[in-house]
């Protein structure tokens, strides 16, 4: 598991107030982050599954603990098709389960058969961020496959041209900059509350 983050938008004051911010919002599909690596979806994620006072689920984590190994090694040794399989049937379990907020990893809206079943069973949500943004996220850490190449923001301008036309099909866009995540956190609950209104 991922290390839970310590910075304030954990403190038990931020978690009380997003809480109260989400009061009254009833779920009856669980909420399917989506978006570029970097985008914030795994701490959007937690923060938002408070909030919502609902559970939480990581794609990317409940892939491994499947496979017993990596995301990285997986792609090295099976490939990024049978990356995709796994990932399509991880987030199938997940979301035949109870309502929660699920991160999915960044490639997994992109699949058609992900994408058509998160549009059955989820309300997604893209978290679009600007690629400096991104990249000031993504450089901090060196576990990702995609970009373990010569240019990484090459390949983030890259996958920035292919997927955003396919995540722009989520149900709810959320713009998100280089702000504090309970910026987002708060942008999605005023949208959930809508989105309840006008489904």
């Amino acid at each position: 598991m991922r290390p839970e983050s310590s910075d304030i938008g954990e403190r038990s004051d931020a978690v009380a107030a997003l809480r109260r911010q989400g009061e009254g919002i009833a779920l009856s599909r669980t909420v399917a982050l989506v978006g570029l690596m970097g985008a914030g979806k795994t701490t959007v994620g937690r923060r938002l599954a408070q909030a919502l006072q609902l559970p939480f689920a990581d794609a990317d984590d409940a892939i491994v603990e499947a496979a017993g190994r990596p995301i990285a090694d997986i792609f090295a040794e099976r490939g990024e098709c049978e990356f995709r399989r796994g990932e399509r049937n991880v987030i199938a379990r997940l979301l035949a389960g109870p309502v929660h907020v699920l991160a999915t990893g960044g490639g997994a809206f992109i699949d058609p058969d992900t994408r058509a079943l998160m549009k059955e069973r989820a309300i997604s949500i893209w978290l679009k961020a600007p690629l400096d943004v991104l990249m000031k996220r993504v450089t901090k850490r060196d576990h990702r496959p995609l970009l373990k190449e010569d240019d990484p923001q090459a390949v983030m301008q890259r996958l920035i041209n292919e997927r955003y036309p396919i995540y722009a099909e989520a149900d709810i866009t959320i713009e998100t900059g280089a702000g504090p995540h309970n910026s987002a956190v708060t942008s999605i609950l005023t949208a959930l509350r809508s989105h309840q209104v006008n489904p």
